[in-house]
Protein backbone atom coordinates (compact mmCIF):
# COMPACT_ATOMS: atom_id res chain seq x y z
CA UNK A 1 0.00 0.00 0.00
CA UNK A 2 2.52 2.46 0.85
CA UNK A 3 4.57 1.73 -2.36
CA UNK A 4 1.26 2.39 -4.25
CA UNK A 5 0.83 5.25 -1.99
CA UNK A 6 4.33 6.77 -2.98
CA UNK A 7 3.63 5.89 -6.39
CA UNK A 8 0.18 7.98 -6.52
CA UNK A 9 2.31 11.02 -4.52
CA UNK A 10 5.07 11.01 -7.50
CA UNK A 11 2.60 11.34 -10.42
CA UNK A 12 0.99 13.70 -8.51
CA UNK A 13 4.25 15.94 -7.92
CA UNK A 14 5.30 15.48 -11.73
CA UNK A 15 1.84 16.62 -12.59
CA UNK A 16 1.91 19.61 -10.87
CA UNK A 17 4.13 22.06 -13.41
CA UNK A 18 1.43 21.49 -16.40
CA UNK A 19 -1.69 22.35 -13.86
CA UNK A 20 -1.25 25.94 -15.05
CA UNK A 21 -0.77 24.74 -18.82
CA UNK A 22 -4.38 24.94 -20.01
CA UNK A 23 -7.73 27.39 -19.59
CA UNK A 24 -8.84 30.28 -20.51
CA UNK A 25 -5.84 32.30 -20.10
CA UNK A 26 -2.74 29.56 -21.19
CA UNK A 27 -0.65 30.12 -23.97
CA UNK A 28 0.10 26.49 -24.26
CA UNK A 29 -3.40 26.16 -25.10
CA UNK A 30 -4.02 27.68 -28.28
CA UNK A 31 -7.16 27.91 -29.81
CA UNK A 32 -6.34 29.89 -32.85
CA UNK A 33 -3.91 29.78 -35.58
CA UNK A 34 -1.64 32.73 -34.31
CA UNK A 35 -1.44 31.42 -30.47
CA UNK A 36 -0.57 27.99 -32.01
CA UNK A 37 2.24 29.17 -33.97
CA UNK A 38 3.39 30.91 -30.30
CA UNK A 39 2.79 27.73 -28.76
CA UNK A 40 5.18 25.99 -31.24
CA UNK A 41 7.74 28.24 -30.98
CA UNK A 42 7.80 28.31 -27.47
CA UNK A 43 8.21 24.53 -27.64
CA UNK A 44 11.07 24.63 -30.30
CA UNK A 45 12.80 27.09 -27.78
CA UNK A 46 12.36 25.13 -25.24
CA UNK A 47 13.86 22.57 -26.28
CA UNK A 48 16.69 24.10 -27.91
CA UNK A 49 17.66 25.84 -24.56
CA UNK A 50 17.00 22.45 -22.54
CA UNK A 51 19.99 21.03 -25.20
CA UNK A 52 22.33 23.41 -24.26
CA UNK A 53 21.94 23.10 -20.74
CA UNK A 54 22.02 19.07 -20.96
CA UNK A 55 25.04 20.19 -22.99
CA UNK A 56 26.90 22.64 -19.98
CA UNK A 57 25.81 20.42 -17.59
CA UNK A 58 27.82 17.21 -19.36
CA UNK A 59 30.72 19.40 -20.47
CA UNK A 60 30.92 20.01 -16.67
CA UNK A 61 30.61 16.84 -15.35
CA UNK A 62 33.74 15.81 -17.79
CA UNK A 63 35.55 18.68 -16.48
CA UNK A 64 34.79 17.85 -12.99
CA UNK A 65 35.74 13.88 -13.63
CA UNK A 66 38.86 14.02 -15.75
CA UNK A 67 41.03 15.76 -13.38
CA UNK A 68 44.69 16.97 -14.97
CA UNK A 69 47.59 15.53 -13.36
CA UNK A 70 49.92 17.85 -11.14
CA UNK A 71 52.82 19.34 -13.61
CA UNK A 72 55.79 20.33 -12.08
CA UNK A 73 55.67 23.51 -13.58
CA UNK A 74 51.69 24.51 -13.46
CA UNK A 75 52.35 28.04 -15.34
CA UNK A 76 54.16 27.19 -18.32
CA UNK A 77 51.89 26.41 -21.08
CA UNK A 78 50.92 23.43 -23.11
CA UNK A 79 50.31 24.88 -26.89
CA UNK A 80 48.83 21.46 -27.55
CA UNK A 81 46.04 21.71 -24.84
CA UNK A 82 46.29 25.56 -25.61
CA UNK A 83 44.95 24.79 -29.33
CA UNK A 84 42.68 22.63 -28.44
CA UNK A 85 41.06 24.70 -26.13
CA UNK A 86 40.74 27.45 -28.51
CA UNK A 87 38.87 25.13 -30.97
CA UNK A 88 36.43 24.53 -28.08
CA UNK A 89 36.05 27.92 -27.44
CA UNK A 90 35.74 28.64 -30.77
CA UNK A 91 32.89 26.42 -31.66
CA UNK A 92 31.26 27.39 -28.79
CA UNK A 93 30.61 30.66 -29.57
CA UNK A 94 30.15 30.25 -33.03
CA UNK A 95 27.43 27.67 -31.84
CA UNK A 96 26.20 30.24 -29.33
CA UNK A 97 26.08 32.73 -32.54
CA UNK A 98 24.43 29.90 -34.74
CA UNK A 99 21.26 29.10 -32.03
CA UNK A 100 21.11 32.81 -31.26
CA UNK A 101 20.27 33.53 -35.03
CA UNK A 102 17.92 30.57 -35.45
CA UNK A 103 15.97 30.98 -32.93
CA UNK A 104 15.57 35.21 -34.01
CA UNK A 105 14.73 33.55 -37.08
CA UNK A 106 12.18 31.24 -36.43
CA UNK A 107 10.45 34.61 -33.91
CA UNK A 108 10.12 36.27 -36.52
CA UNK A 109 8.36 33.50 -38.91
CA UNK A 110 5.98 33.10 -35.90
CA UNK A 111 5.56 36.70 -35.94
CA UNK A 112 4.60 36.89 -39.77
CA UNK A 113 2.93 33.80 -39.74
CA UNK A 114 0.52 35.81 -36.78
CA UNK A 115 -0.18 38.61 -39.54
CA UNK A 116 -0.71 36.57 -42.36
CA UNK A 117 -4.40 36.35 -43.22
CA UNK A 118 -6.15 35.63 -46.44
CA UNK A 119 -9.87 36.34 -45.45
CA UNK A 120 -11.37 40.15 -45.11
CA UNK A 121 -10.89 40.75 -41.59
CA UNK A 122 -13.53 41.98 -38.67
CA UNK A 123 -11.91 45.54 -38.10
CA UNK A 124 -12.29 46.07 -34.05
CA UNK A 125 -10.74 49.35 -32.71
CA UNK A 126 -9.69 48.73 -28.66
CA UNK A 127 -8.86 51.95 -26.92
CA UNK A 128 -6.99 50.94 -23.16
CA UNK A 129 -7.63 53.79 -20.49
CA UNK A 130 -6.49 53.43 -16.85
CA UNK A 131 -8.58 50.92 -16.05
CA UNK A 132 -10.87 49.67 -18.76
CA UNK A 133 -11.17 49.10 -22.36
CA UNK A 134 -13.35 50.71 -24.82
CA UNK A 135 -14.25 48.52 -27.71
CA UNK A 136 -15.56 49.74 -30.88
CA UNK A 137 -16.96 47.65 -34.07
CA UNK A 138 -17.38 49.60 -37.36
CA UNK A 139 -20.19 50.00 -39.51
CA UNK A 140 -21.31 52.01 -43.07
CA UNK A 141 -23.01 54.37 -41.29
CA UNK A 142 -23.41 56.05 -37.69
CA UNK A 143 -26.02 53.98 -36.39
CA UNK A 144 -24.23 50.59 -37.04
CA UNK A 145 -21.47 51.50 -35.21
CA UNK A 146 -21.59 49.60 -31.56
CA UNK A 147 -19.57 51.21 -28.95
CA UNK A 148 -19.18 48.63 -25.54
CA UNK A 149 -16.69 48.03 -23.10
CA UNK A 150 -14.37 44.83 -21.41
CA UNK A 151 -16.08 42.23 -23.91
CA UNK A 152 -14.84 41.46 -27.12
CA UNK A 153 -17.63 39.23 -29.32
CA UNK A 154 -15.78 37.79 -32.11
CA UNK A 155 -17.37 35.06 -35.23
CA UNK A 156 -15.40 31.61 -35.27
CA UNK A 157 -13.13 31.10 -38.19
CA UNK A 158 -12.85 34.78 -39.23
CA UNK A 159 -10.18 36.63 -39.15
CA UNK A 160 -9.99 39.40 -36.33
CA UNK A 161 -7.99 42.21 -36.70
CA UNK A 162 -7.75 45.14 -33.91
CA UNK A 163 -6.15 48.33 -33.82
CA UNK A 164 -5.11 49.28 -30.54
CA UNK A 165 -5.17 52.41 -29.12
CA UNK A 166 -4.02 54.15 -25.77
CA UNK A 167 -5.75 56.90 -24.08
CA UNK A 168 -3.69 58.02 -21.56
CA UNK A 169 -0.10 55.76 -20.27
CA UNK A 170 1.55 52.99 -22.37
CA UNK A 171 -0.95 49.27 -22.18
CA UNK A 172 -0.28 45.87 -23.57
CA UNK A 173 -2.71 43.82 -25.17
CA UNK A 174 -2.66 39.93 -24.69
CA UNK A 175 -5.11 37.03 -24.89
CA UNK A 176 -3.01 33.89 -24.19
CA UNK A 177 -5.20 31.54 -26.14
CA UNK A 178 -5.78 33.78 -29.33
CA UNK A 179 -2.84 35.59 -29.93
CA UNK A 180 0.24 37.05 -28.61
CA UNK A 181 0.89 40.19 -26.70
CA UNK A 182 0.58 43.90 -28.66
CA UNK A 183 1.97 47.46 -26.79
CA UNK A 184 -0.30 50.15 -27.15
CA UNK A 185 1.28 53.09 -27.12
CA UNK A 186 -0.02 56.85 -26.79
CA UNK A 187 -0.02 58.50 -30.15
CA UNK A 188 0.44 55.20 -31.64
CA UNK A 189 -1.67 52.87 -33.84
CA UNK A 190 -1.12 49.28 -33.14
CA UNK A 191 -2.90 46.51 -34.68
CA UNK A 192 -2.96 42.41 -34.44
CA UNK A 193 -4.88 40.16 -36.27
CA UNK A 194 -6.16 36.47 -34.97
CA UNK A 195 -8.81 33.93 -35.93
CA UNK A 196 -10.32 31.97 -33.16
CA UNK A 197 -11.00 28.45 -33.87
CA UNK A 198 -13.81 27.21 -32.15
CA UNK A 199 -16.48 28.73 -29.80
CA UNK A 200 -15.56 29.95 -26.11
CA UNK A 201 -14.83 32.28 -23.40
CA UNK A 202 -10.88 33.55 -23.32
CA UNK A 203 -9.51 36.02 -21.02
CA UNK A 204 -7.29 38.84 -22.05
CA UNK A 205 -4.97 40.68 -19.75
CA UNK A 206 -3.37 43.70 -19.98
CA UNK A 207 0.63 42.91 -20.36
CA UNK A 208 2.13 45.80 -19.67
CA UNK A 209 2.54 47.90 -16.15
CA UNK A 210 0.21 50.73 -16.02
CA UNK A 211 -0.76 51.94 -12.85
CA UNK A 212 -2.04 50.69 -9.71
CA UNK A 213 -4.93 48.45 -11.13
CA UNK A 214 -2.96 46.83 -14.07
CA UNK A 215 -3.65 43.45 -12.47
CA UNK A 216 -7.23 44.64 -12.33
CA UNK A 217 -7.44 45.14 -16.03
CA UNK A 218 -8.71 42.48 -17.88
CA UNK A 219 -10.79 41.55 -20.81
CA UNK A 220 -12.86 38.59 -21.67
CA UNK A 221 -13.22 37.67 -25.83
CA UNK A 222 -16.11 35.92 -26.67
CA UNK A 223 -15.56 33.24 -29.86
CA UNK A 224 -19.32 32.67 -30.84
CA UNK A 225 -20.52 30.63 -34.70
CA UNK A 226 -20.79 33.34 -37.01
CA UNK A 227 -24.37 33.74 -36.96
CA UNK A 228 -24.72 33.73 -32.81
CA UNK A 229 -21.95 37.01 -33.49
CA UNK A 230 -24.50 38.88 -35.75
CA UNK A 231 -27.01 38.02 -33.81
CA UNK A 232 -24.93 39.96 -30.94
CA UNK A 233 -24.27 42.70 -32.74
CA UNK A 234 -27.89 43.25 -34.03
CA UNK A 235 -29.11 43.53 -30.01
CA UNK A 236 -26.04 45.91 -29.45
CA UNK A 237 -26.70 48.35 -32.19
CA UNK A 238 -30.74 48.87 -30.56
CA UNK A 239 -31.23 51.34 -28.42
CA UNK A 240 -31.55 50.70 -24.72
CA UNK A 241 -34.20 48.41 -23.33
CA UNK A 242 -37.18 50.63 -21.60
CA UNK A 243 -37.43 50.01 -17.87
CA UNK A 244 -39.64 47.42 -17.19
CA UNK A 245 -41.20 48.32 -14.10
CA UNK A 246 -41.60 51.29 -11.59
CA UNK A 247 -38.37 50.45 -9.69
CA UNK A 248 -36.26 50.21 -13.18
CA UNK A 249 -38.43 53.58 -13.80
CA UNK A 250 -37.18 55.19 -10.66
CA UNK A 251 -33.94 53.92 -11.45
CA UNK A 252 -33.47 55.88 -14.93
CA UNK A 253 -34.70 59.14 -13.33
CA UNK A 254 -31.88 58.57 -10.61
CA UNK A 255 -29.41 57.90 -13.55
CA UNK A 256 -30.01 61.32 -15.54
CA UNK A 257 -30.53 63.44 -12.10
CA UNK A 258 -27.38 62.37 -10.21
CA UNK A 259 -24.41 63.11 -12.90
CA UNK A 260 -24.04 58.91 -13.66
CA UNK A 261 -25.32 60.48 -17.38
CA UNK A 262 -22.39 62.99 -17.44
CA UNK A 263 -19.91 60.49 -17.42
CA UNK A 264 -21.92 57.55 -19.25
CA UNK A 265 -23.94 57.07 -22.50
CA UNK A 266 -26.68 55.06 -22.60
CA UNK A 267 -28.25 54.96 -26.26
CA UNK A 268 -32.18 56.36 -26.87
CA UNK A 269 -31.92 58.27 -23.77
CA UNK A 270 -30.10 61.84 -23.00
CA UNK A 271 -27.30 60.13 -21.08
CA UNK A 272 -24.61 61.02 -23.63
CA UNK A 273 -21.23 60.95 -21.37
CA UNK A 274 -18.04 60.11 -22.95
CA UNK A 275 -15.54 59.98 -19.82
CA UNK A 276 -16.56 56.24 -18.73
CA UNK A 277 -17.60 53.20 -20.30
CA UNK A 278 -20.73 52.97 -22.57
CA UNK A 279 -23.73 51.79 -20.43
CA UNK A 280 -26.48 50.62 -23.14
CA UNK A 281 -26.57 47.10 -22.73
CA UNK A 282 -23.98 46.42 -19.33
CA UNK A 283 -26.30 44.45 -17.31
CA UNK A 284 -25.97 41.61 -21.03
CA UNK A 285 -22.18 41.72 -20.05
CA UNK A 286 -20.40 39.14 -18.33
CA UNK A 287 -18.01 40.75 -16.10
CA UNK A 288 -18.25 44.65 -14.60
CA UNK A 289 -14.91 46.91 -13.77
CA UNK A 290 -12.68 45.41 -16.52
CA UNK A 291 -13.17 41.55 -14.84
CA UNK A 292 -12.94 42.45 -11.72
CA UNK A 293 -16.35 40.99 -10.69
CA UNK A 294 -19.62 38.96 -12.35
CA UNK A 295 -22.36 41.00 -13.45
CA UNK A 296 -25.45 40.91 -11.07
CA UNK A 297 -27.85 43.39 -9.63
CA UNK A 298 -25.55 43.06 -6.34
CA UNK A 299 -21.85 43.82 -7.44
CA UNK A 300 -23.54 46.72 -9.48
CA UNK A 301 -24.87 48.16 -6.14
CA UNK A 302 -21.39 47.57 -4.43
CA UNK A 303 -19.67 49.25 -7.21
CA UNK A 304 -21.84 52.02 -7.76
CA UNK A 305 -21.98 52.41 -4.06
CA UNK A 306 -18.31 52.52 -3.13
CA UNK A 307 -16.01 51.92 -6.38
CA UNK A 308 -12.84 52.75 -4.41
CA UNK A 309 -13.37 50.48 -2.34
CA UNK A 310 -13.64 48.02 -4.68
CA UNK A 311 -10.82 49.08 -7.45
CA UNK A 312 -8.87 51.95 -5.45
CA UNK A 313 -7.84 54.65 -7.46
CA UNK A 314 -10.14 54.39 -10.76
CA UNK A 315 -11.67 57.32 -12.38
CA UNK A 316 -15.39 57.65 -10.84
CA UNK A 317 -16.39 59.27 -8.07
CA UNK A 318 -18.55 57.56 -5.49
CA UNK A 319 -22.36 59.07 -5.82
CA UNK A 320 -23.91 59.45 -2.25
CA UNK A 321 -27.33 57.85 -2.76
CA UNK A 322 -30.02 56.75 -0.33
CA UNK A 323 -31.02 52.93 0.08
CA UNK A 324 -34.20 53.49 -2.48
CA UNK A 325 -31.95 55.33 -5.02
CA UNK A 326 -29.14 52.58 -4.75
CA UNK A 327 -31.55 49.58 -5.35
CA UNK A 328 -33.38 51.40 -7.82
CA UNK A 329 -30.34 52.58 -10.42
CA UNK A 330 -28.86 49.09 -9.49
CA UNK A 331 -32.42 47.61 -11.23
CA UNK A 332 -32.37 49.75 -14.29
CA UNK A 333 -28.21 49.28 -14.37
CA UNK A 334 -29.27 45.09 -14.45
CA UNK A 335 -32.32 45.86 -17.02
CA UNK A 336 -30.37 47.27 -19.62
CA UNK A 337 -29.43 44.16 -21.59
Amino acid sequence: MRSRAGHIGVVTLAALPAAGCAGWQSALDPHSPQAQALAELIGVIVLICGVVWLLVVLVLACAIWRRRPLRPQPLALDQRVERRMSIAVGSAVALTAVTLVALTALSFIATRKSDATAQEPLVIRLRAFQWWWEVTYLGQSPDEIVVTANEIHVPVGQPVRVELVAADVIHSFWVPSLAGKQDMIPGRQNALTFTARREGVYRGQCAEFCGVQHAHMAFLVVAQPPEAFEAWLARQRAPAAAPADAEQEAGRAVFMSRGCAACHSVRGTQARGRLGPDLTHVGSRRMIAAGLVETTRGSLAAWIADPQTMKPGNAMPMVSLSGDELRAVSAYMAGLR
